[in-house]
């Protein structure tokens, strides 16, 4: 999130090399943090926040940093775009992690319920979608 509002505040130099460096690699970053998510979970990924019938507690790979790992990465992929182009298109990523932190909060009310172990999970792995942020 600094590199963020750092990449905005000195946005005036517009063909800046150091901007599309870091949005190449915030995209690559949670593109690569979606698929690993994505592989842990296996068939208990859905795109609703209530969990599949059949789906278990996935708690390693990602899941073992923060609680919503598809979420931070999809976060990384929608910031890499707008660096390397336009900081106004930054508003609609800030808009997008704020949609999804509200769904994690909803996710987490099904998700608790659902699997009797949650509630040691989240004790444990503190913090949803940004490591020692949030």
């Amino acid at each position: 999130m600094a590199a963020i509002v750092g990449a905005v505040i000195a946005w005036p130099d517009r063909d800046s090399t150091w901007r599309s460096v870091l949005g190449a690699l915030s995209f690559l970053a949670g593109a690569l943090v979606v698929i690993l998510a994505t592989r842990a979970l296996g068939s208990s990924m859905t795109p609703f926040p209530r969990p599949v019938r059949t789906g278990h507690l996935v708690d390693d790979g990602p899941y073992a940093f923060v609680r919503h790992p598809v979420y931070s990465g999809g976060i990384l992929v929608f910031a890499g775009i707008p660096l390397a182009l336009s900081p106004w298109a930054l508003v609609g990523t800030g808009l997008l992690a704020l949609v999804w932190a509200l769904k994690a909060r909803v996710e987490e009310r099904f998700l608790a319920p659902a699997y009797p172990a949650y509630p040691e999970y989240r004790a444990r792995v503190r913090y949803r979608l940004i490591p020692f942020v949030y």
